[in-house]
């Protein structure tokens, strides 16, 4: 009521209330707004110019035009010099000096006799340069101590002892404490990666020249070979008979079985010529459709290459005049195109052949180089053309290069694809073998350097973990060579065996080798006119 009083007689409400207290400024901002305004619709709307400016940031750090700036290299810690309660000792910098060599019996004042010079010792030895001498004195006998002579270089040894002491500096290696056993890789007995070829099984005997190619059937029964006698011989595998021979007008390059069952064709290459022949192998039905295909006329477009059937002794031949020596011949898988590789730098150096059309194909329009061998993936649409020192590897669907594989070699000699077909080896005439994972790199994945002269050739077996190269010097090398499935692990690449197989003759040995299809054993043709099967 007091209150109500004091306002209706137009009093203050408090009694100690002073209305003309001193006024003091506040040093604190006031963060209060002054007016009551709506707020912008810019307040809470992203700004575009900020928007503009960001993503202008983002692409100059995406191009690398804004980089994170390099961190200073960290100074070494300071520390006191003349501190002495440290926890830490500090380091020992000085380094002793190198002990001085024991003296041994020849500075004896009575060494043995077999330490004392003779005359002719004592002549030579002041005739040779002071650095070549073994002593710097010559060894002397006396009786007693006393009777030793003072040593006039005594002074000037101790003053060049300390002045390489002085001047030549010292410095502490480390050793590193480390055992070589295991530096070495932990690789599995070749006891324990068998079966592979260790042994001669059969001498195929016959022909009179080298024999510069074989080629066993899809079965296993069969193998055919090549000879600079100009003769194409068939045998028989378990055996080591010979069935049958062909003769031809010149020396035989490259023999090539096709991998259908049902088509039993042998593909020859000689001067100029392809020859697709009977092998007289397969039963009725086999060569009732060889026939046909072999006797069928051609309707080739291209005028470079022709096709010719004719028949020798009662059996159908298909002749392809490519007008090229060729060097490699490669079937599909499937066994309806022959890829054909000449030894020149044209165009016509990579033919592609369809046998049952009798057509032939010319996939390139430059060269690529001297081409040394074709090959077609085992279960892709991919052709391998290789070159000196390049694979390259062709889509044949999209019609276009997938890889290209460089090789530190100076000269590829031969190529193989693993059945899996992501790994391949390739040998070369510079005593290499590289092995190399599509999946992993253009580079050789390993690189082998057993042999001592030119690998030949190179091969995969198609059903056992194992690949073989065969040089000039006569030895054939057997490798396990695992796969896995896995990523990430690596290939398991150990060498088993070294097969003496063929004797070198005028500087050439093993000149072809083959896995049997279906067993872990090999075949190889060398220069002393022989065939081996190892096994």
């Amino acid at each position: 009521m007091d209150i109500v009083h004091r306002i209706r007689q137009g009093k203050f409400p408090s009694r100690g209330f002073d209305p003309y207290a001193d006024y003091t400024v506040r040093s604190e901002p006031i963060l209060e707004s002054l007016h009551n305004a709506t707020a912008p619709k810019r307040s809470f709307i992203p700004s575009k110019h900020e928007e503009k400016l960001v993503a202008r940031m983002v692409r100059a750090i995406r191009n690398g035009w804004i980089r994170k700036p390099e961190q200073e290299p960290e100074k070494p810690k300071a520390y006191l010099i003349w501190d002495t309660d440290s926890s830490k000792p500090l380091p020992q910098y000085h380094i002793p000096a190198p002990k001085v060599k024991p003296p041994g019996h020849a500075e004896s004042y009575n060494p043995p006799p077999e330490y004392l010079p003779t005359e002719e010792e004592k002549a030579k030895w002041a005739l040779e340069h002071p650095d070549d001498r073994p002593y710097n004195f010559t060894p002397m006998k006396h009786d007693s101590l006393r009777e030793v002579s003072g040593y006039d270089s005594f002074i000037k040894e101790r003053f060049e002892r300390c002045l390489d002491l002085y001047l030549c500096p010292r410095a502490r290696r480390k050793r590193l404490n480390v055992d070589p056993e295991t530096l070495i890789p932990k690789l599995p007995k070749p006891e324990t990666l068998k079966p592979y070829p260790t042994e001669c099984m059969i001498t195929y005997e016959g022909h009179e020249e080298k024999v510069r190619t074989i080629s066993s059937s899809p079965c296993g029964q069969w193998l055919a070979s090549g000879s600079d006698d100009k003769t194409v011989r068939i045998w028989e595998v378990n055996t080591g008979r010979c069935v049958s021979v062909y003769s031809f007008e010149e020396i035989i390059d490259v023999v090539s079985w096709n991998p259908n069952h049902a088509t039993p064709i042998l593909a020859v290459a000689t001067a100029g010529k392809v020859t697709l022949m009977h092998t007289g192998t397969g039963t009725a039905a086999y060569e009732a459709e060889v026939d046909a295909i072999l006797s069928q006329q051609s309707d080739e477009e291209n005028p470079r290459i022709s096709w010719s059937p004719n028949n020798v002794d009662g059996k159908s031949r298909m002749i392809i005049d490519v007008k090229k020596r060729m060097k490699s011949l490669a079937w599909h898988p499937k066994g309806d195109y022959l890829a054909a590789a000449g030894s020149d730098s044209t165009a016509l150096s990579v033919q592609i052949h369809r046998v049952t059309r009798c057509r032939t194909h010319v996939p390139f329009s430059k060269s690529k180089g001297f081409v040394q061998q074709v090959a077609f993936h085992p279960n892709k649409p991919f052709f391998f053309v290789v070159t000196k020192r390049h694979i390259r590897v062709y889509n044949l669907v999209k019609q276009e290069m997938v890889k290209k594989m460089t090789c530190p070699a100076r000269w590829i000699s031969s190529i193989s694809i693993h059945p899996a077909g992501d790994n391949l080896i390739v040998g070369s005439y510079d005593c290499r073998v590289c092995w190399y994972d599509m999946d992993l790199s253009t580079r050789p994945y390993k690189t082998l350097k057993y042999h001592k002269k030119a690998v030949r050739q190179v091969d995969f077996s198609k059903t056992y973990p194992i690949f073989a190269s065969g040089s000039d010097n006569g030895k054939l090398h057997i490798f396990h060579g695992k796969v896995f499935d896995d990523l990430l692990t690596n290939p398991m690449i150990v060498p088993v065996k070294i097969i003496n197989a063929h004797d070198p003759v005028d500087g050439l040995g093993i000149l072809d080798c083959e896995y049997h299809p279906n067993q872990p054993w090999i075949f190889s043709s060398g220069a002393d006119t022989t065939i081996k099967l190892f096994g």
